[in-house]
C-alpha cells in the first residue's frame, strides 16, 4: 500500500511535467489541461498512507513538484505569443500554481516532523534553514547562497488574517499580501523600499524584513541588471526625499488604481519604479487581477478599493519577464497560513454567492472612532493604545478600520476550532489535514450558525 502511495504521487508529477512539455492547439485545450492538473493534485489523498514511509521521501517530492511548478511558469512566454494563454488559461494556471503550493507546504510539514512555531517564537529568517525550507529555480541552482541584487522584487506573506484576505479580494486568490523592492546602497548596505499601509512608503534594511514573521517569501529577478538597479534607486531615492522633507510624505492608497502618483499601494509603487527606469517601457504587470464580484461591492466600497483591475501582488507569479530565483517557506507557520486562507476563502465566498455582509455593532463603531482618532497621535501613543484600537493611518476611512477590525474578529471566532480539527488530524495520522477538509469543516459551521459567523450575517 505505501509503495503504491508514493507510486501515485511520483505519478501525479510526472503529469505536471508532461503537461508543460505539450503542444496545445487553442486556448480551451490548455485551459482544459491546467484545470486537469489543478483536481489532480487537489484530489491527492495521503489519507492510506504512513507518515513514517511518506516522510523519508518528502523532501525528495516536494523539491520535484517545485521544479515541475516552475516548468509550467517557463512555458508561459510560448503560450502567450501563440495566442492561447488567454484569461481562463490565466486562471487556471493561477489555480494550479496556489494548489501545488499547499502540496508542497504539506510535504514540507512532514518532512520536519510537523513542527509547530510555538506562542512566543519567531519565524525563522528568511531564506535560512533546513534545505527543503528554500526552493531554488534549477536555472539559478548553484548549491551556494544566492546574493540579492538591487531591483529584486520580494514577493511576501505575513501571518495576520488581514494578510489572507488582501491575497483574496481580488478575482482569482492567491496566497500573497505584500510585495517589495530590494535597493543596494554604494556602500553594500541592503535595503528594501516599500509601501505599507500603517506608515505609506518607507525604506527598511533587509534584514530586518527578512526576519519579520514572514511565513513565505519569493524572490523574483529582471534578467537585465542595469534596470533593476536603476529601478531601485529611483524608488529609494524617491522615497527619501520624503523623508527628508524635500518631498511631501506619499501615503498609501487604498483604492487600488495604478494611475497618480500621490498615493501608492505595495504594488504600485514597484511597477512606476520600473516603468520609470525604462521610460514607460516596462509596464506591470503582465495579467492584472480584476474586481469584479457582482456580489462582493459593499466589503470593497468599505475597505476603499475603487480600482476595476490592478497590480495584485501575486500577479508577478505569472510575469515571466521576472525570473523566479528563489522560494522559502518556514513549514511551521505554513498550516496557520493555511487555516487563514481557507476560513479566507470561505468567507469571500459567503458574502459572493450567499449575501452575507459585515453587520456593524456599538462596540465595532466605537472602536473604530477610536482607532481613526489614534492615528493623529504620535507613534508612541499609537503603540500604546494598540492592544485596545487598531493603529492606523491617517487617509484611512473609519468604515475600513470597522471592517478589518470585524474581519479580524470574525476570523479569530472560528479559528479555534479549525485549528483543533487539523492538530487532531496530525496527532492521530501524522499527517497534514488537506484543504478541503477545512472548507467542510467551515461549511457545517455555517449551516449550524443560524446566518452569523462572527460578525458576517446572512440575508434575514
Amino acid at each position: 500500500m505505501q509503495r503504491s502511495v508514493l507510486s501515485g504521487l511520483e505519478q501525479r508529477l510526472a503529469r505536471i511535467g508532461a503537461v508543460a512539455d505539450q503542444q496545445f492547439d487553442t486556448a480551451r485545450d490548455l485551459e482544459a489541461a491546467l484545470r486537469s492538473l489543478y483536481q489532480l493534485i487537489d484530489d491527492t489523498d495521503l489519507t492510506d498512507a504512513d507518515r513514517g514511509h511518506i516522510a523519508p521521501r518528502a523532501p525528495y517530492l516536494l523539491r520535484e513538484l517545485f521544479n515541475a511548478r516552475m516548468r509550467l511558469r517557463d512555458r508561459i512566454p510560448a503560450w502567450d505569443i501563440q495566442g492561447i494563454f488567454d484569461r481562463p488559461a490565466q486562471e487556471a494556471l493561477r489555480d494550479v500554481l496556489r494548489i501545488a503550493r499547499y502540496a508542497t507546504d504539506m510535504l514540507g510539514e512532514i518532512a520536519c516532523d510537523n513542527d509547530r512555531l510555538l506562542k512566543g517564537q519567531s519565524t525563522k529568517r528568511a531564506f535560512t534553514g533546513t534545505s527543503w525550507n528554500t526552493l531554488v529555480h534549477p536555472a539559478f541552482a548553484t548549491g551556494e547562497n544566492i546574493p540579492f541584487r538591487s531591483g529584486d522584487l520580494l514577493l511576501m506573506r505575513g501571518s495576520a488574517h488581514n494578510s489572507a484576505a488582501i491575497a483574496r479580494i481580488g478575482d482569482v486568490d492567491t496566497q500573497f499580501s505584500h510585495i517589495a523592492l530590494v535597493y543596494i546602497s554604494d556602500d553594500g548596505r541592503h535595503w528594501v523600499v516599500e509601501a505599507l499601509i500603517e506608515e505609506g512608503t518607507v525604506v527598511n534594511p533587509l534584514d530586518s524584513v527578512l526576519d519579520h514573521n514572514i511565513g513565505r517569501i519569493v524572490l523574483y529577478r529582471h534578467p537585465n541588471r542595469a534596470l533593476a538597479a536603476r529601478a531601485a534607486r529611483l524608488a529609494y531615492e524617491r522615497v527619501m526625499a520624503t523623508r527628508t522633507g524635500e518631498s511631501p510624505p506619499i501615503p498609501y492608497d487604498f483604492s487600488m488604481r495604478l494611475k497618480g502618483r500621490r498615493k501608492l499601494f505595495c504594488a504600485k509603487l514597484v511597477a512606476q519604479a520600473y516603468a520609470d527606469a525604462s521610460g514607460g517601457a516596462l509596464v506591470l504587470p503582465a495579467f492584472k487581477t480584476r474586481f469584479d464580484h457582482r456580489n462582493n461591492k459593499d466589503f470593497l466600497k468599505a475597505i476603499g478599493v475603487r480600482a476595476k483591475e490592478t497590480f495584485a501582488p501575486g500577479d508577478i507569479d505569472l510575469d515571466t519577464r521576472f525570473d523566479l530565483v528563489a522560494e522559502w517557506q518556514d513549514y511551521r507557520i505554513t498550516p496557520l497560513l493555511r487555516r487563514q486562507d481557507m476560513i479566507m476563502t470561505k468567507f469571500f465566498e459567503w458574502m459572493e454567492t450567499r449575501g452575507y455582509r459585515f453587520e456593524e455593532t456599538f462596540l465595532i463603531s466605537l472602536i473604530a472612532v477610536f482607532g481613526r482618532l489614534s492615528s493623529y497621535l504620535s507613534d508612541r501613543a499609537k503603540t500604546l493604545l494598540a492592544s485596545a484600537f487598531p493603529k492606523v493611518p491617517r487617509n484611512m476611512r473609519r468604515s475600513c478600520v470597522a471592517t478589518i477590525v470585524m474581519l479580524h474578529r470574525s476570523a479569530e471566532e472560528v479559528m479555534p476550532a479549525l485549528a483543533a480539527l487539523d492538530e487532531n488530524h496530525v496527532r492521530m495520522t501524522g499527517l497534514p489535514l488537506h484543504p478541503r477538509e477545512m472548507l467542510a469543516h467551515l461549511e457545517r459551521l455555517r449551516e449550524v450558525s443560524a446566518e452569523r459567523v462572527g460578525y458576517l450575517r446572512g440575508k434575514a
